[in-house]
């Protein structure tokens, strides 16, 4: 995959979930993406953990996805 066509090339993780956490707020973010770590006790760290997880590629989608719609609409 070329990464100049990559919107994300070059984004970590962790400003990902930061950008969303201000906009949105933990319990916003948990109605887009139903995760434990939204939920209960939410810290950007427990998220990264989370996310990172190669069994939780679907959620780590969707919360790309939803950064990449915030974008779009700035």
């Amino acid at each position: 995959m070329n990464n100049q066509n990559n919107p994300l090339h070059g984004i970590k993780l962790k400003d990902i979930l930061i950008k969303l956490e201000s906009h949105y707020g933990f319990e916003e973010l948990s109605k887009y993406v139903p995760v434990r770590c939204f939920l209960f006790d939410p810290t950007i760290n427990s998220s990264l953990k989370f996310l990172r997880n190669t069994d939780n590629l679907w959620a780590r989608k969707k919360v790309e996805n939803l950064y990449l719609e915030l974008l779009e609409k700035s």
